[in-house]
C-alpha cells in the first residue's frame, strides 16, 4: 500500500470516528488527489482552523475557485459548520477531510466526476 493510500485510509477513519460520516471512498480519493503534494507535508496537510487567514484562503482557493461557489456569508458558515463537525478541539484537521466535507455540504461531487 502506497503512502497516498495510507493517508486516504487515515482520512476515512477520521470521517467515521470524528465526524460520524461514512465516506464515499471514490470521492475521498479524488478530493485527496486534488490536494496535490500538500498531503505529504505535515503543515500543509492540516487546516489551522483558528487562523482567519487560513479560512479565507480555503474560501478563495477551494470554495470559490475549485467548487465555483459565489462569495457570500454562507461560505464561511459552511466552513464553520464543517470545522464544528470535525471538532474544534481536534488539533489535526486534515485538509482533504475538510475539503471532502465541503464538497458534500454543497453537493459538488460532480466536479470530481
Amino acid at each position: 500500500m502506497g503512502k497516498r493510500d495510507e493517508l486516504i485510509a487515515k482520512y476515512a477513519e477520521d470521517l467515521k470516528d470524528k465526524c460520524g460520516m461514512t465516506p464515499d471512498m471514490d470521492l475521498l480519493t479524488k478530493v485527496t488527489i486534488g490536494c496535490g503534494p500538500s498531503i505529504y507535508n505535515d503543515d500543509a496537510s492540516t487546516v489551522a482552523s483558528s487562523q482567519e487567514s487560513e479560512l479565507e484562503t480555503i474560501k478563495k482557493n477551494f470554495m470559490i475557485k475549485k467548487l465555483g461557489l459565489a462569495d457570500g456569508p454562507e461560505l464561511m458558515q459552511a466552513l464553520d459548520s464543517v470545522i464544528e463537525t470535525y471538532g474544534k478541539s481536534n488539533r489535526n484537521k486534515y485538509r482533504a477531510v475538510v475539503y471532502y466535507m465541503l464538497v458534500k455540504h454543497f453537493g459538488k461531487e460532480a466536479i470530481y466526476g
